[in-house]
């Protein structure tokens, strides 16, 4: 008998709910007997010992739901092994209910901080299994992470109804696409999009380049532009700060949490430009998977399932080359995976004149 545990870990995202289906389907065929524990809200659930046991029927109907039925939580991965207030040690809590829940292994669905806590969770001896989700595609080690495609697809689809409406009226359009750390998502659905610039947290980038670009494009007869920046993008003179003085700065100015409204107030004064902002937020994270990502994440569970099978923990599964393969937790944990300057999207985009790096 093999008692498997699966938790989803931080921010929500199409696919999700197709890798369970994946792991579970796969296990009940390759394996005789198995059991499931699903470990509610993540992390959390592990602390708080909050799970159930499912059925067959829980994995039914669920390929194609955004979500996750397990539901998830954000649990930073520097305060994991800091007991706060409520006097709770997490990772000796972690380790008790994962024996209380009597489990062989446990998958942990989630992007980097997730994996890092996976990674803590394995150096104390629990056998644990990652699984790369993230619509940031930002994991180390894996060519895609599931979830990103079909954020992709909104994003470019945003980016899409964008054009017409500011054609119409002749107006540049500074759209916020998510990526705090890494632009893989705004690159490339801005190029997929037609956008006409792209910024990127990976490339500081100064207002007066922007302006000159959208200046360009009006003096050529192109009376609008769509500017596609990523949330986490920031100015040349911010690069050398750190987080906490550079939101200090940002709170000085009134600039927002984002460069956007700043970049759009910015344009427009120095421009002369009519300039507006949309935020899709959320949206991009919401939804049901494409037909992409309900392959991918169903070629990972699968493989999740023949790795617990072979008794194969502390690794994570990743796509590689056009294979699912592994990697070992340790060596992927933490390690953020970046837009570079000799990655062939981005030499699309400078080529293109899109993005100055």
């Amino acid at each position: 008998m093999k008692r498997i545990g699966i938790l989803t870990s931080g921010g929500d995202c199409p696919g999700l709910n197709a890798v369970i289906r994946g792991v579970a389907k796969a296990s009940y065929e390759i394996m005789e007997e198995v059991e499931f524990v699903g470990v509610q809200d993540g992390y959390g659930g592990l602390i708080e010992g909050d799970f159930k046991e499912m059925k067959r029927s829980d994995f039914s109907g669920i390929l194609n739901l955004g979500g996750t039925i397990l539901g998830t939580s954000r649990r930073p991965f520097k305060m994991m092994q800091v007991v706060e207030d409520d006097n709770v040690d997490k990772v000796k809590a972690m380790i008790s209910n994962y024996e209380k829940m009597n489990l062989d292994c446990l998958l942990t669905l989630g992007g980097n901080g997730t994996h890092k806590t996976a990674n803590l969770l394995s150096q104390n001896g629990l056998n644990i299994i990652g699984l790369p989700k993230t619509i940031d595609n930002d994991i180390f080690g894996t060519d895609t992470t599931f979830g990103f495609h079909s954020a992709c697809e909104i994003a470019t689809d945003v980016i899409d109804k964008l054009h017409s409406t500011a054609a119409s009226h002749g107006r540049t359009i500074v759209v916020e696409i998510m990526g705090n750390k890494a632009g893989w998502l705004a690159l490339q659905s801005g190029i997929a999009g037609g956008a006409d610039v792209i910024l990127l947290p990976e490339f500081p980038f100064e207002i007066a380049e922007v302006c000159e670009k959208v200046e360009k494009r009006a003096q050529d007869g192109k009376k609008f532009s769509i500017v596609v920046v990523a949330e986490g993008a920031i100015l040349k003179e911010e690069a050398n700060m750190k987080k906490k003085a550079r939101i200090k700065a940002r709170e000085e100015k009134s600039m927002g949490t984002t460069i956007t409204n700043y970049l759009a107030s910015e344009v427009q004064k120095r421009t002369g430009l009519e300039v507006r902002t949309c935020v899709p937020g959320h949206i991009q994270r919401g939804g049901n998977p494409n037909s992409y990502d309900r392959l991918l994440s169903t070629k990972f569970g699968v493989h999740a399932a023949r790795l617990i099978k072979k008794e194969c923990f502390g690794v994570t599964v990743a796509y590689k080359n056009g294979k699912v393969t592994e990697n070992r937790l340790e060596d992927i944990a933490g390690i953020p995976k970046l837009v570079t300057k000799d990655h062939d999207i981005c030499q699309v985009a400078t080529t293109l004149g899109l993005l100055t790096v």
